[in-house]
């Protein structure tokens, strides 16, 4: 079960990086091999978030390189995005669960200095209660 345990939160991790992949369908497969929810759910949420805090931290230092040749977004891209988390703030890091978006709302909470508690409290909230709803989803589906 411990292998289990590390693929999933491999996986996790994975997902809340700019790497594609994807932990909801380990998770359904450990839960319908018996697993227990209450620990999938942590041990993913665990991942997920700490993967998020590798975004932040890549945000949080991202601006240094800005001038440098191959930095892949203009100053334009990071204006508006910055604009958009300010107008939104951080209550937006809720919804840092959704694909392609929450990577992009992490990355910019790393650019706007948010704290890291704050940070982790909020991800983690989101994340959790995305976990929790595959399990919902797992527990009908078999019914």
């Amino acid at each position: 079960m411990i292998l289990s345990y590390l693929l999933l939160f491999s996986s996790a991790f994975l997902a809340a990086t700019i790497f594609p992949f994807y932990s909801e369908a380990i998770l359904f497969a450990l839960l319908r091999d018996g697993g227990d929810a209450a620990t999938l759910v942590v041990v993913a949420t665990l991942g997920n978030t700490l993967g998020a805090v590798v975004n932040w931290l890549l945000g949080w230092y991202l601006l240094h390189f800005q001038n440098r040749r191959w930095f892949y977004f203009s100053q334009n891209q990071i204006d508006k995005a910055q604009r958009w988390f300010q107008r939104y703030g951080i209550w937006s890091l809720l919804l840092a669960w959704t694909p392609v978006v929450g990577d992009a709302l992490t990355l910019i909470a790393g650019t706007m200095k948010v704290r890291l508690w704050p940070f982790l409290l909020l991800v983690g909230t989101g994340k959790a209660l995305r976990y929790i709803s595959v399990v919902y989803l797992t527990a009908w589906a078999s019914l």
